[in-house]
């Protein structure tokens, strides 16, 4: 039996789990103040606090560091790598640091693994972080060529559910094709060929369905003009496009649930905007099953917005034709990365040398 000390951190919080194997045995929620997570120049400066933090619950909750058998961080901001379970490295950790694709939480996650797993001298893991790249080369042409197309997706919760769906069905993974559908406050859609991702639309910034905080993507020479207007700065104008579009941009706020609740008490409004959500993802699995040649096994709903039995039934009755819909609700992440590293610790997989 393998003990796992799993580590995800977020914008404002940090969530622990302990596991045994694959099954979860405490797990924590640290609620950041915004004012201490604003006293520091960058997200980097927060490690040494955030692992004291996780230090401190570990012992009041009675949790010997030396009792693990590794530990387990979510994976950050690095360059484009394929799927698969990292060992943390130098060469991860000096990325990490530089943040040169970009500040996030998540690049936390391997160098606080990293920190305590060397002080119980085990070692440290990561799985699927966001920037995956399986893409196929004819998804990466734009139409232009001084754009290419980016990989960005929830590439750890749809690696984890499409596994698990195989495990389900006795099958391996490496030998279905899946559409898998992540809906969340991004909603990421990957065409899975034979285990891989080979074409998603990027989730983050820009392209794919609008979800309840991001604009998906939108008419190009419109947003054009308005970059050029002379009313938005640059900032305002991509705050515009990750944060404040989707839900918040027609309803003001950025919780599906409210937008439901509405939707169903008669706000047709409410039940417009939700309903063009549904059909976007509905539209996006179309284009999905068009790469996979229309040879689809199986299309997976999860996330936290698949709980919503109104949001799966819309989509349901647009793209059941295409083949069995399948809902996996949650993100499950600490799970996932449980997951990812007792494959690696029981043999199943080899961990990956990050270069």
């Amino acid at each position: 039996m393998n003990k796992l000390l799993i580590i995800n951190p977020g914008s404002t919080s940090t969530k622990i789990g302990i596991f045994e194997d694959n099954n979860e045995v405490k797990s924590f929620t640290l609620r950041h103040e915004a004012s201490l997570i604003n006293g520091f120049k960058s997200v980097i400066d927060q490690y040494e606090w955030r692992k004291e933090e996780i230090a401190k619950i570990l012992v009041d909750n009675n949790e010997k560091l030396e009792s693990f058998d590794a530990c387990v961080g979510r994976g950050g901001l690095l360059k484009p790598i394929k799927s698969g379970t990292y060992r943390v490295n130098d060469a991860m950790l000096a990325d990490l640091k530089k943040s040169e694709r970009g500040e996030h939480a998540s690049n936390l996650g391997a160098m606080i693994a990293d920190g305590l797993a060397k002080d119980f001298g085990k070692e440290a893991y990561i799985a699927d972080p966001v920037v995956v790249d399986e893409l196929h080369d004819l998804a990466r042409i734009t139409g232009h060529k001084a754009f290419e197309k980016v990989s960005i997706f929830h590439a750890l919760n749809q690696k984890a559910v499409a596994k698990r769906y195989a495990k389900e069905k006795n099958v391996n993974y490496n030998d279905l094709n899946l559409i898998v559908v992540h809906l969340g406050g991004g909603i990421s859609v990957g065409a899975h060929e034979k285990g891989k991702v080979i074409d998603v639309n990027n989730a983050l910034n820009g392209d794919g369905p609008f979800s309840p905080e991001r604009t998906g993507s939108l008419p190009v020479a419109d947003l054009v003009e308005l970059c050029f207007s002379g009313k938005y700065e640059k900032g305002e104008v991509l705050k515009m496009i990750t944060g404040k579009g989707g839900f918040v941009s027609y309803l003001d706020t950025n919780d599906a649930r409210e937008v439901e609740d509405k939707a169903n008490a008669g706000d047709e409004t409410a039940m417009l905007i939700y309903s063009a959500m549904a059909y976007q993802v509905a539209k996006e699995i179309g284009s999905a099953a068009s790469v996979l040649m229309g040879k689809v096994d199986a299309i997976i709903l999860t996330g936290g917005i698949a709980y919503s039995k109104l949001m799966v039934r819309m989509i349901r009755e647009r793209v059941e034709y295409i083949s069995e819909v399948v809902v996996y609700p949650g993100e499950d992440e600490l799970l996932a990365l449980a997951e990812a590293a007792n494959r690696v610790l029981s043999g199943e997989e080899e961990a990956i040398i990050y270069e």
